[in-house]
């Protein structure tokens, strides 16, 4: 996907002009405009000059953004302040405006004083109104150019509308004032008076002036709306303290480069992505995760650009520089989602591709007929101009942006990142949620659960002995031993029986650690005991026994934890209305314990990786699903979902197969993610409802199809201010969404309550996936010599049905094959005979 910053545009009208344009360039396959940040993202294989061509043919400019610069991408661009020129505009209009409207208003109204020169001078106060309203419309000459630039290219804009009204008004003040002057050489007081009424300079100046407001208060609302984005770009450093040639010196951010070691001091923020080589320190990881207590690092341990050290010196070794540091991706990864548009804007951008043209044809109706039922000209040109200037394809373009740019930033404040604004619309229509169990609802790694003490020594007895050993189990009883500040003592003899436990000599005695059967050989266990045991074991915890000289010393129990909120997390999902199912290829009867312990409506266990993805698919039938994993095999499933989420702690292939990704890692920020999608989706609705209900009322209006009915009308200056705040309304009512707590689950409405039923799913899900027992047989072979047999013996094996894979080795003289199902063994042996090779077991 290419990204180009789009020049030029003032509404929706302008945006659907460029979209059209660049769509008819030959190999492009999408495009998407966005109003609010004035950026376009194209996909295809169309070049950048034949995009920027039709943009530019379409009378707009582009820009390509370097995208794959080394420079560092959070570093934002340098541009000139909008709101601040659109504040001085306006602040420069009122001013001469306000001149204009006491002597045309003041004094004709309220008897104002004037200068002695202008007393009895209506041509006089109508030459001043006139060069007052030609300083305003040289204020707010880009109306104009942009407008009637518009009108050249067919494709008129909102700036057309403007100009159109104002211009309008000018020109027929202007006719007025020289028919002034005719009347006044004649001496027809009467007459020269009735056309003094029939200037219009203050509705001239008025719209434009008015206008400007509206810009000055929407440019400043959508500055409100990438907060985020510039919080988030603030955060990476400026400099970074490398050694270079044994010297340590100070470098600019982007001269750092892969391999740099760079030396980070206490109170220092990291400049890149590295590893620690030389000493220790406590990271504040809070800018990335949220979390408030410092992370203590040492080396070998990976640290993030735009974290904290707050103590120790650390010494670091480059990983990712630029773009491809963590902070770097994140803002890029907002920012694509602000420039992508959601489905919902569709309904906008059909509309505004006819809006302007179609208010054209509607002013020019109403002009047409007010002077066919014979009012005046002047009457008729108000009613005319009304209609141009309150039409407002403003508030039609900013209705899903603006509120599209508020939720990726809420969501970037609590480290929940969308990649797309389809991504942050479909997450709140989510029906089901599927979480991965290993590392999503649980930590990922085992961890001590429960103790039982027969022995006061068993702790550090424990400690002493799994301290020997590699397996993953003896690593959570060491922790835990330390957690509980256990002394180490010297063990001898250590020995590991493969598959049962271990033996050690500590203290001059024998002790033994392991499964039931394993200990039970060396110590007595009870009744009592082996009921404990299987109850940890129904429990999905492994039961480690410790032994000394005959006699137990306790048990430790062992599991994969659940993460903390895991439970408050699916209690929220219910309460929203969506079900719950923990997915995973343990077994059932582990996988029941846990999904019981947390709650969730459904387990699926015994699942293969590569068919998590198809229980998606089936489960996509009853609505819209969300998968939420963390490894490899989830990936496929990520994909599959209708919204994937990512748990940053994962492997890199699942957080780019996900749509979302949770920067936390925890499971309730899914609640928070679906909270905060609905409450945006919400958001745009009632800015496209007021969007398009102003303009259906104020049209009609302003046209005066009303007046015969009740007498209702509306002056150009007044069409004119409600235009310029509709989409200041629009861009405030987005920002509401600040004001909202996604992680507060009182907001939770029961309408979305869906009811799921999982006992009615005509899905069996314990065989939703084929499962299937795997065996392995070992067939010893005589006969084979080269690879060109081992490539025979192969081919013939695997054309077995229940074969799903076979290997042979002619230097081993055997065979090995994978089943999926049972296969006799006189089958197999005579597929390697008719071969030609001899089976010798």
């Amino acid at each position: 996907m290419k990204q180009f910053n789009v020049t030029g545009m003032s509404c929706a009208a302008c945006s659907a002009r460029v979209e059209k344009a660049v769509k008819s360039v030959d190999g492009v396959s999408d495009c998407s405009v966005n109003l609010l940040t004035e950026s376009m993202s194209v996909d295809g294989n169309a070049s950048s000059e034949e995009i920027i061509s039709a943009v530019v043919n379409a009378g707009y400019g582009a820009t390509e953004k370097n995208s794959k610069s080394k420079k560092n991408s959070a570093k934002p661009e340098k541009k000139e302040n909008e709101t601040k020129k659109m504040l001085k505009r306006f602040l420069s209009s009122l001013f001469f405006l306000l001149i204009l409207m006491y002597i045309s208003m003041g004094h004709a109204m309220w008897g104002w004083p004037l200068p002695s020169f202008l007393h009895g001078n209506p041509i006089g106060i109508g030459l001043i109104e006139m060069l007052l309203a030609i300083i305003i419309m040289i204020i707010n000459k880009k109306f104009f150019v942009s407008g009637f630039k518009g009108l050249v290219y067919r494709a008129p804009n909102m700036d057309t509308l403007v100009a159109l009204g104002s211009g309008a008004s000018f020109i027929y003040s202007t006719f007025a004032l020289f028919a002034m002057t005719v009347k006044a050489s004649s001496g027809d007081a009467d007459a020269l008076m009735t056309y003094m009424h029939d200037l219009y300079f203050e509705s001239a100046a008025m719209i434009l002036t008015l206008i400007t407001l509206g810009k000055t208060l929407e440019s400043y609302s959508k500055g409100r709306t990438t907060n985020a984005l510039k919080q988030l770009a603030s955060l990476a450093p400026k400099t970074a303290n490398v050694i270079r040639n044994g010297k340590e010196v100070s470098l600019g951010i982007d001269d750092v480069e892969l391999g740099d070691i760079f030396v980070v001091r206490p109170g220092e923020s990291i400049a890149v992505d590295g590893v620690i080589v030389e000493g220790s320190g406590a990271v504040d990881e809070s800018a990335l995760t949220g979390e408030s207590i410092p992370v203590d690092k040492t080396v070998g341990d990976k640290v993030s650009s735009a974290t904290i050290n707050q103590s120790g010196f650390i010494k670091c070794k480059a990983t990712a520089v630029g773009e491809d540091t963590t902070i770097s991706k994140i803002i890029q990864m907002v920012a694509d989602a602000s420039a992508t548009k959601a489905p919902i804007a569709k309904i906008a951008d059909k509309v505004s591709a006819v809006f302007v043209p179609a208010v054209l044809v509607i002013s020019l109706i109403t002009f047409i007929v007010w002077l066919f039922v014979q009012h005046s000209f002047s009457y008729t040109l108000s009613r005319a101009v009304s209609v141009l200037v309150i039409s407002c394809p403003c508030a039609l373009g900013l209705a899903t942006p603006v509120a599209i740019m508020v939720g990726n930033g809420i969501g970037a404040k609590n480290n929940i990142l969308f990649k797309t604004a389809v991504s942050l619309e479909q997450t709140g229509k989510t029906d089901i949620v599927v979480f991965d169990k290993t590392g999503t609802l649980t930590q990922g790694k085992p961890g001590v659960t429960d103790v039982i003490e027969f022995d006061k020594q068993l702790i550090q007895i424990a400690y002493s002995l799994e301290n020997q050993s590699e397996h993953p189990l003896a690593k959570a009883v060491c922790e835990y031993g330390e957690e509980k500040g256990a002394e180490l003592l010297r063990c001898t003899e250590f020995n590991s029986v493969t598959g049962s436990g271990i033996t050690a000599v500590i203290n001059g005695e024998n002790i033994y650690a392991g499964n039931e059967r394993f200990v039970s050989s060396h110590a007595e266990i009870t009744d009592e005991v082996k009921k404990q045991i299987a109850e940890f074991a129904d429990n999905g915890k492994t039961p480690m026994l410790f032994a000394r000289n005959g006699r137990l010393l306790g048990i430790i129990a062992v599991a994969d934890k659940i993460k903390n909120d895991s439970i408050e997390a699916v209690k929220e999902l219910k309460k929203m209305g969506v079900g719950v199912v923990m997915l995973t290829g343990d077994n059932k009867r582990t996988a029941n314990a846990i999904g019981s312990a947390i709650g969730v409506d459904k387990v699926i266990s015994d699942v293969l990786p590569e068919d998590k993805a198809n229980v998606i698919k089936s489960l996509k039938k009853y609505g819209n699903v969300a998968m939420v994993g963390d490894g490899i095999n989830d990936a496929p499933a990520l994909t599959e979902a209708h919204i994937g989420f990512a748990i940053a702690d994962g492997t890199d292939i699942a957080v780019e197969s996900a749509d979302v990704v949770l920067m936390n890692s925890r499971p309730s920020d899914v609640c928070a993610a679906i909270r905060l999608s609905r409450r945006t989706l919400v958001n745009i609705k009632e800015n496209l409802f007021w969007a398009f209900i102003y303009n259906v009322i104020g049209i009609p209006l302003a046209a005066g199809v009303w007046i015969p009915l009740t007498g209702w009308t509306l002056n150009p200056m007044f069409a004119a201010a409600a235009m310029s705040l509709s989409s200041f309304c629009v861009v405030t009512n987005a920002l509401r969404l600040n004001l909202i707590n996604i992680r507060n689950p009182k907001s939770d409405k029961k309408h979305h309550k869906n009811n799921i039923n999982f006992d009615d799913m005509k899905i069996d899900f314990d065989n939703n996936v084929k499962e299937v027992d795997i065996v392995t047989k070992e067939i010893k072979i005589e006969g084979m010599m080269c690879g060109h047999c081992e490539a025979t013996v192969k081919k013939v094996l695997e054309a077995i049905d229940g074969v799903e894979s076979a290997t042979a080795s002619h230097e081993e003289n055997k065979a090995v094959v994978t089943l999926s199902k049972d296969v006799p063994d006189a089958v197999l042996d005579k597929a390697v005979i008719d071969a030609g090779y001899t089976i010798v077991k």
